[in-house]
């Protein structure tokens, strides 16, 4: 249960919150902001890259890339939901580091949805990759263009109704004791603790919600891989297992930095109790995770790589082109 607030602050709606961000002098802040800076960018950088190559390279238009595109899509927007804000907060002077209430409301339903539809979406992954190895001649059907379509309109549909619930419970409740959140983006634990109202019931529901999508996803995620696992031990070729374990180790790289941060922030009791925790976590699933990705996709796909190979080919003809019209 959150304190209660007293005096004129306990009689009037907050109509903005400080985002406190992290501890230190301006030597500090300048460092964080570099580093934020450097994560946000390369994030930027390498998903705008795969959305790019997967979209120009034909070779690359088949469900597994099509669901990449997606998570490069995702991580694109929801590293882009929390790094802008963070970033100017790092600059700003600690009376200058304010969110409207709005503005709170909406940042923290975008992180919600993202995040939430990335959770289905690398389930969704995991999926495409059980058909296409363990029923390789049901796979152009199973998956044609229309069905994957639906799983990805149905894993945004998933975590816009995740969204709607966790927004609905947590701004429900009355913000009266303070306005300082002790974060750097609005989020679920540090909301709850400036609520003047008993929050038990909103815990749970996090705590509920969280876990259920959390290990029904894991739950789907492993199954698959577990009749994978039994289909390339069962291949007598070395060399025809070589990439179906290059493909699903980067699947599953993914998987174990996303889910295990998740995990530890949001699906287990007390998540709400450790605040500084909880911020060098956030900085790893909202921040680093995205950066990663299209890392992890690339350099372990040696489709990715020779797409961008062919890419950069022939951007450097079309450059010697010019110059040699140019030149005469």
């Amino acid at each position: 249960m959150s304190p209660q607030g007293d005096g004129n602050l306990s009689e009037m709606p907050l109509q903005e919150f400080m985002l406190e961000g992290f501890a230190g002098g301006p030597q500090a802040q300048a460092l964080l902001f570099t580093l934020f800076l450097a994560l946000y960018v390369v994030a930027v950088l390498g998903n705008l890259t795969m959305i790019v190559l997967i979209t120009l390279d034909a070779r690359l238009h088949s469900p597994m890339y099509f669901f990449l595109k997606n998570l490069s899509f995702l991580d694109l927007c929801y590293s882009s939901v929390i790094a802008p804000k963070a970033l100017a907060n790092f600059l700003s002077s600690l009376s200058s580091k304010f969110i409207t209430f709005e503005g709170c409301i909406i940042q923290f339903f975008f992180f919600s949805l993202l995040g939430t539809t990335e959770a289905f979406l690398l389930a969704v992954m995991a999926y495409d990759r059980f058909v296409a190895i363990c029923s390789p001649l049901r796979y152009p059907i199973s998956m044609r263009p229309s069905v994957c379509a639906r799983l990805v309109l149905g894993s945004y549909c998933g975590g816009c109704l995740n969204s709607i619930l966790q927004t609905s419970f947590t701004f429900s409740l009355p913000f009266c004791s303070s306005n300082h959140i002790d974060h750097f983006f609005c989020d679920v634990p540090p909301l709850l603790k400036l609520a003047c109202a008993d929050t038990t019931i909103n815990e749970l529901v996090m705590f509920a919600i969280s876990g259920l999508i959390i290990l029904g996803t894991i739950l789907m995620v492993l199954i698959s891989y577990g009749y994978i696992t039994g289909t390339i031990l069962r291949m007598r070729s070395g060399g025809g297992r070589h990439k179906p374990f290059s493909t699903c180790g980067s699947h599953m790289t993914a998987v174990s930095l996303f889910y295990g941060t998740v995990f530890v922030m949001y699906a287990q009791p007390g998540a709400v109790e450790s605040m500084e925790q909880g911020k060098v976590v956030s900085v790893f699933y909202t921040l680093v995770i995205p950066m990663l990705n299209p890392l992890i996709y690339s350099l372990r796909n040696k489709d990715v790589k020779d797409a961008l190979w062919r890419l950069g080919q022939k951007h450097t003809a079309m450059w010697r082109m010019m110059a040699r019209e140019t030149g005469s």
